[in-house]
């Protein structure tokens, strides 16, 4: 479907705010969709699962405020993210709320999400599922969702290992619909690249948890502040699924990061958390290496602006009009 169909010009930039567990909250989604990009939260952040309705109903009504007094403004849609998995307890609540809200767009992770798009397709919102390899594309694409986001080596939370060059490549191949393209971006620069390999959205996390309205504590924000790539690290014990994580994070919980076991899939548990004692929402801070780029903390709205004229710059260089 042609990216200009999906948003009708309601984006100042072709880029999606990633969900990030924990720190994203209705704060931090509102500023992006009223700066002008797609804002996104996991659903398992709003808890008790009674918080997940507020939540909806808070986001709808301050966007829709703000469009009315700002019409001339492109105020872009919302997005939930879906953990789609058996420990998820909540998954069949969460989706039931995002049908009675009519959420525009859902983000599924993990398994084929085939009953959650037959879902959200009932009222016409969209699914972007999550892939890091070519079979989970294909997998993802005949069950009909509206666009598939290459996790990339380098990016926060859950990566892949592909290079962004391969993976878009050959998702492109047999799919001519949106692709959205996460991995160490940080920069306007980075989502003119993204539309050069062939994707139509850069996928933003990382560099939102530095930001004011992000929900994260202040050492958070200030160690990716002051960290480079080389602080990633990237490790299974967490969660059971490959992430990447900051190293001091990992120190200061007291583990050796050069020396952490593996956890298989098998310990993968979204109902209680993490198969370790060092619990990846409170003790272990996700980031990707898009971090050594990261120099400041700023409100969403400045942030974004700056990020447009950088992707601007970026195209007259080019001498792209």
């Amino acid at each position: 479907m042609p990216l200009s169909t999906l948003f009708d010009d309601s984006l100042r930039l072709p880029m999606i705010g990633a969900p990030l567990f924990i720190v994203s909250g209705p704060e931090l989604v509102i500023a992006q969709c009223k700066a002008g990009i797609v804002g996104s939260f996991p659903a398992l952040n709003a808890r008790p699962e009674p918080v997940l309705d507020e939540w909806l109903t808070r986001i709808r009504d301050e966007l829709a405020e703000f469009k009315s007094a700002n019409p001339r403004l492109p105020v872009a849609p919302f997005a939930v993210n879906q953990i789609v998995h058996q420990s998820n307890a909540r998954l069949q609540h969460d989706v039931d709320l995002c049908v009675k809200h009519k959420v525009p767009i859902v983000i599924t992770s993990l398994r084929p999400p085939a009953a959650v798009i037959e879902a959200i397709h009932s009222y016409g919102g969209l699914v972007f599922h999550d892939v890091i390899n070519i079979r989970h594309a294909r997998k993802a694409i005949e069950q009909g969702v509206d666009g598939v986001i290459a996790v990339c080596a380098g990016a926060g939370g859950h990566a892949g290992a592909l290079s962004p060059f391969a993976l878009v490549k050959e998702i492109r191949r047999i799919y001519d619909g949106t692709i959205i393209l996460a991995g160490s971006m940080s920069h306007g620069a980075d989502v003119l690249a993204t539309q050069a390999i062939g994707a139509d959205l850069a996928y933003f996390g990382t560099r939102f948890i530095a930001t004011r309205e992000a929900n994260a504590q202040p050492e958070y924000k200030q160690m990716i502040v002051d960290s480079a790539a080389s602080d990633i690290v990237l490790t299974s014990l967490f969660t059971g699924v490959h992430g990447s994580y900051l190293r001091g994070s990992i120190s200061n919980a007291g583990l050796d990061a050069d020396n952490l076991p593996a956890a298989g899939k098998d310990s993968m548990n979204f109902g209680s958390g993490s198969p370790s004692e060092a619990k990846a929402w409170r003790d272990i801070w996700g980031a990707g290496q898009g971090v050594g780029s990261i120099d400041d903390i700023p409100a969403v709205g400045d942030l974004v602006e700056r990020m447009a004229q950088e992707y601007q710059a970026a195209r007259k260089r080019f001498c792209i009009p």
